[in-house]
């Protein structure tokens, strides 16, 4: 991946005013005097980050986070507050829906004012046109006003022109979704070509599967602020905890009888205090405290396998007595209160926050019985920057020759 910089944002927010009282109508303007009255509504507060060539971006958040205005000013539609947006290279942008057509204008003749404002020439755009419409499966309808196209015509139309006018950055606002699943994947395809040819890409999504398979990067917003630039897999992860997401729903109790996971935490040692920070290299122990009622229906013996997930996010980092059930904890269906801990004597060189997930299962089976997802956060803090895994390597620097050639 190239180092240069495609996008750079510096200390960048956006105030919008917003009226919170005023007069509903002219009579009680005249007769009160009303005044409007108005407050700051800041749609972008302190943001900042370094999109590099060839990266692609989801940049994610709960509606109304920030994430389509911080698109709309990277492209220039909209000026920041403060701070400063450098974007390097030709850019091609389909942020909103039928943005940059006319309505009274034909397919045809939006395509030609729609590329030029993305800097062709006319030249250029006769020798595309033909596979812009066909991108875009338009061919019986080019010649109609665009106003009469549905709303899936109109972002086909938008998308098919955005990608073939060969943009070194393209910034797209959740527009993958639109259209049936054979042109969803035709659009994936596009995506993935650009990535091929080192193209940078930003876009908007609501789909948390696109950013952990698409994308090289993801980027959370909360409230206008940056909470999360990273691993994609994390980024999602951390989307569904502001949401609320992350847990699973809770299990019908008749799905579960007389099984009940209480709690689980994470110590330094065996009976020590919980703790938020871990070191790599240094122990660790997870205890779990598991209660089995008289009404318990598990399995007649062998008794209940008690697996614990440690969580980056969504992202599974390792497993804890999960290994086919060879010497895993297993709790009896007996009445009463049961303990299970597990002790890892050295944790490798993590750098990531994680979570506990804990689940009970028939080992007969593999069906889970019961489970339950923890909300408290625990920081494995290694050494490095970046990354959630630190690889120990070897590094050798040996000249080859002086002309390029192996000697």
């Amino acid at each position: 991946m190239s180092s240069e910089i495609a996008i750079e944002a510096r200390g960048v927010c956006k105030r919008f005013s917003r009226r919170t009282r005023g007069a509903t109508s002219l009579k009680e303007r005249i007769v009160t005097r009303r005044r409007d009255e108005y407050d700051d509504l800041w749609a972008l507060q302190d943001v900042s980050a370094t999109i590099r060539t060839g990266e692609t971006v989801g940049l994610i958040g709960a509606n109304g986070a920030g994430k389509s205005t911080l698109l709309k000013v990277m492209s220039g539609i909209v000026r920041p507050t403060t701070g400063t947006v450098a974007v390097h290279g030709r850019v091609a942008s389909l942020l909103e829906l039928g943005a940059g057509f006319t309505g009274e204008l034909s397919g045809r003749d939006n395509v030609y004012l729609n590329a030029s404002l993305l800097g062709l020439s006319r030249r250029e755009v006769d020798r595309l046109f033909d596979d812009i419409v066909g991108f875009a499966e338009l061919e019986d309808f080019i010649d109609n006003e665009v106003k009469h196209y549905s709303s899936g015509m109109y972002v086909r139309l938008g998308f098919a022109v955005a990608v073939h006018v060969d943009p070194d950055v393209l910034l797209v606002d959740e527009v993958l979704a639109v259209g049936d699943e054979a042109f969803q994947r035709k659009c994936l395809d596009k995506i993935e070509s650009f990535q091929r040819a080192g193209k940078t890409i930003l876009f908007v999504t609501h789909a948390l599967d696109l950013v952990e398979t698409l994308c090289t990067r993801g980027i959370v917003l909360d409230h206008g602020e940056v909470v999360y630039d990273g691993e994609p897999g994390y980024a999602a992860g951390t989307l569904r905890g502001l949401l609320g997401t992350d847990r699973p729903r809770e299990r019908p109790p008749d799905n579960t009888p007389g099984l009940v996971i209480e709690d689980a935490r994470i110590s330094v040692l065996p009976g020590g205090p919980s703790v938020d920070e871990l070191l790599p290299d240094h122990p660790m122990t997870v205890t779990v405290d598991i209660a089995v009622n008289a009404d318990a229906s598990g399995p007649p013996q062998g008794g209940n396998v008690v697996v614990v997930g440690m969580l980056a996010g969504d992202v599974p980092i390792f497993i804890l007595g999960g290994d086919k059930y060879v010497g895993s904890a297993r709790v009896p269906d007996e009445h009463g209160r049961w303990r299970v801990t597990f002790e890892v004597p050295s944790l490798p060189p993590l750098h990531c926050k994680i979570i506990l997930g804990v689940s009970v299962l028939d080992p007969a089976t593999g069906v889970t019985r019961a489970a339950t997802r923890f909300s408290d956060v625990v920081a494995i803090t290694g050494r490095h920057a970046s990354g959630i895994v630190e690889l120990v390597q070897h590094i050798s620097v040996e000249q080859t020759g002086t002309d390029g050639t192996q000697p």
